[in-house]
């Protein structure tokens, strides 16, 4: 009862629920009476009943909670009231309701029962977006169907985004964005690629600003460092970390080892749900550390991941993450770790197994753009500054780039300054000709033994009807000498990127520009980062840019005031405007150089060898050494450099780069050979021909040699060099 103009109205809350269900057909109501005779009348609202004197009142309001206000599980029922299926969770309702009967989804359509579900769940949003809509909108089931899917994927999706979500055994979750295995650390990798994934959903501005394009970390699995100390602790491995074996023999040990069961099951639900070709990643503690990042040190194995049999995927998945956990206790892993000062020992490896970026062209699979971008250029140009960046790109998969090969080098707030394209001639000498792609076929029997087994180096004019290629090609008439935008017919197929730099038929130089600067603001240092692109082939699918790594750079002690005189420079016998590093030292008094009378561009894998013998024997006595050749140093393609290793130049104190009449290569900052030499404070010059720098070649090849062999020559001084470096103004002198 409840007064009503001066009366007792006993008839007051059948009213009242009367009128909110005429305004409100489909809101669940409840009426509570000690008045067992109102039991009727309560239906014929219709409203449930429940009588207070029930000795089991408290189990019936919580029946009323989980059955009418969507607390518990989504029952799917037909009108009928017949329970046909169950939902317990946004993922469970998203793959049934496509398997229910239309009946049931106009039932509870017609009664708003999704919404009111998801607004027990918290997803106000999502459940306010339903509500309004009526399955009469629609011009049948399956169409409702779809529009219901559609919007609580995007739902999950949105959540997920920059969430890492930890995977439970027997409930994996194909759509989740980052997933983790275990529970050790992520590693540096994985860290860098959670913080960058937090850093896009934390700025929804700069998703709006390229809303056609999808700018996302790739889907990513993280095996966390708990994996590897199950695997080494359970196969007694650990003392590998300061035995003598050679690679082969480590690799042996590993792949012969046997994974933890509870790795075996977590990642047997992967493979099950995932044929997507994938990478799979080094992410140790160490790695991608700003001062000391072990960039490119570790092993990554890429796999097609296509064979029709799980079992046979499953088994080169394990065999993958095994080589990666061995390439921990490499010789080139023993010398850089040496080179930092940490305990191999205690090293651990996480592993992040991320789809890889592409698309399918016959039977290869590579991006049409890959590249590095760093938010800090150390060897500016022109009008340009050191803080407007850098970027290299390249046609295919990033190995290109991180391995110092041929790329284009651009500043991203100047994508149309491009100092090695400023002639036909300088198109034609500078452009990239090969590219990477991954081999979908024919998957190779010495995987194990090889990391780059399953790719290829295709030719760019052999490529010539993949979309992708020409959407980044011009073309060059040898009648005319003259290169014209865009792949036409008869035409020399030239690799300059001038639809997409030039033309900004994708914004790829204002994407980079805007990610390195929220990079920069996140980590609070300059960042580099790495990624690739795919360029939309037709017009139902949209084009993605993909960040595959980032970490801070390494930028030294730039902020001491270091000044070179000119009688520094009239001393001098090497003088360079274009020089890493900052500082004076006095420590090295050893110079191996390659002797450029006897330098041959088709012998640098056997000068790489010789100086690493060499590099042997000086690091036994403990003597730094400044290191002179014609190129780029460590680049994988022996054409443009020697292809050192680091194990090849630990003991490395300082290096130049110079030009021979054979050999003349653009410097490479964006590979990891670079970055490793960078964030160790080596100092790094270019010996350019401009003029204005000089290598006193007459004084070096006057002092007394120590040691010859076929193309090195080694200088013992009595006094040490001392080298100057002026990292604001990037020009440096070394003096005898």
């Amino acid at each position: 009862s409840f007064p009503k103009n001066g009366q007792m109205d006993d008839q007051a809350g059948f009213t009242l629920l009367s009128m909110i269900r005429q305004e409100m057909p489909d809101l669940p109501l409840l009426n509570l009476s000690s008045e067992e005779s109102n039991r009727q009348q309560a239906e014929n609202i219709p409203a449930v009943f429940l009588n207070k004197n029930s000795p089991v009142l408290h189990s019936e309001i919580h029946s009323f909670f989980i059955n009418h206000l969507g607390f518990g599980d989504f029952i799917f029922r037909l009108p009928d009231g017949r329970e046909i299926a169950r939902a317990s969770n946004l993922r469970q309702m998203e793959t049934t309701v496509p398997t229910v009967p239309d009946e049931s989804i106009y039932f509870h359509g017609q009664r708003n029962h999704f919404s009111s579900w998801l607004m027990a769940r918290s997803e106000v949003v999502l459940a306010s977006k339903l509500k309004p809509v009526k399955v009469s909108d629609f011009a049948n089931a399956a169409e409702a169907k779809k529009y219901l899917v559609n919007c609580i994927y995007e739902q999950r999706k949105g959540r997920q985004m920059g969430v890492i979500t930890e995977l439970v055994s027997g409930s994996f979750d194909p759509d989740a964005d980052f997933i983790k295995v275990g529970k050790g650390s992520l590693g540096g990798k994985a860290r860098g690629l959670a913080f960058i994934s937090t850093q896009l959903k934390e700025n929804p501005e700069f998703q709006r600003k390229y809303k056609n394009i999808d700018i996302q970390v790739p889907k990513s699995l993280v095996l966390s460092t708990a994996g590897f100390d199950a695997f080494i602790n359970e196969n007694n491995l650990k003392e590998l970390a300061t035995s003598d074996l050679r690679d082969e023999e480590i690799a042996k040990m590993f792949v012969d080892a046997q994974f933890p069961e509870w790795v075996r099951n977590d990642l047997e639900s992967f493979i099950q749900h995932d044929r997507y070709p994938v990478a799979v990643r080094s992410s140790s503690l160490l790695e991608d550390a700003q001062f000391q990042p072990f960039a490119g040190i570790y092993k990554t194995y890429m796999l097609p991941n296509n064979h029709p049999e799980t079992t046979i995927r499953f088994e080169r998945l394990l065999m993958a993450i095994k080589l990666v956990y061995a390439s921990t206790y490499y010789e080139s892993s023993k010398s850089y770790a040496k080179s930092t000062f940490h305990r191999l020992e205690d090293e651990k490896m996480a592993v992040v197994i991320q789809r890889l970026t592409g698309s399918a062209w016959g039977d290869f699979f590579y991006p049409a753009i890959s590249g590095v971008a760093q938010s800090y250029n150390f060897y500016p140009i022109a009008h340009l500054k050191p803080e407007d960046g850098i970027a290299h790109i390249a046609l295919g998969l990033g190995k290109t780039v991180v391995e110092g090969e041929t790329s284009l080098r651009f500043s991203p707030r100047y994508p149309q300054l491009l100092p090695g394209f400023s002639t036909v001639d300088d198109i034609l000498n500078n452009s990239q000709r090969f590219f990477y792609a991954l081999k979908m076929k024919n998957f190779p029997e010495n995987f194990g033994a090889d990391e780059d087994a399953t790719l290829t180096k295709l030719d760019i004019g052999g490529a010539g009807n993949h979309s992708a290629v020409r959407q980044l090609a011009s073309s060059y008439s040898a009648q005319e000498h003259r290169i014209r935008d865009g792949a036409q017919s008869g035409g020399y197929l030239v690799l300059t990127f001038a639809n997409v730099l030039k033309y900004k038929s994708f914004p790829l130089a204002e994407i980079l520009s805007d990610l390195l600067e929220i990079g920069r603001k996140g980590m609070g240092c300059p960042v580099e980062m790495e990624f690739a692109v795919n360029l939309s082939s037709d017009w139902d699918r949209r084009p993605s840019f993909d960040l595959l790594q980032i970490r801070p750079m390494a930028l030294g002690q730039e902020h001491l005031d270091i000044e070179i005189r000119e009688e520094d420079i009239a001393a001098a016998f090497c003088y360079t405007t274009t020089a890493l590093g900052n500082g004076r030292s006095n420590e090295i008094a050893d110079i191996v150089y390659v002797n450029l009378d006897t330098f041959d561009p088709a012998r640098t894998v056997e000068i790489a060898k010789e100086i690493g013998r060499m590099n042997k024997q000086l690091v036994q006595q403990n003597r730094k050494y400044l290191l002179i050749g014609p190129g780029r140093w460590g680049s994988a393609d022996r054409w443009l450099g020697i292809p050192v290793t680091w194990h090849d130049i630990s003991g490395v104190g300082a290096m130049i780069e110079t030009t021979a009449e054979n050999l003349k290569a653009e410097p490479s900052q964006g590979s990891h050979f670079f970055h490793n030499i960078a964030s160790l404070g080596i100092g790094y010059f270019t010996h350019s021909q401009n003029g204005v720098d000089f290598i006193n070649w007459n004084w070096l090849k006057s002092m007394p040699i120590e040691q010859q062999t076929t193309y090195l020559n080694h200088v013992k001084l009595e006094n040490p060099l001392t080298i100057i470096i002026d990292g604001k103004k990037s020009q440096a002198a070394i003096l005898p």
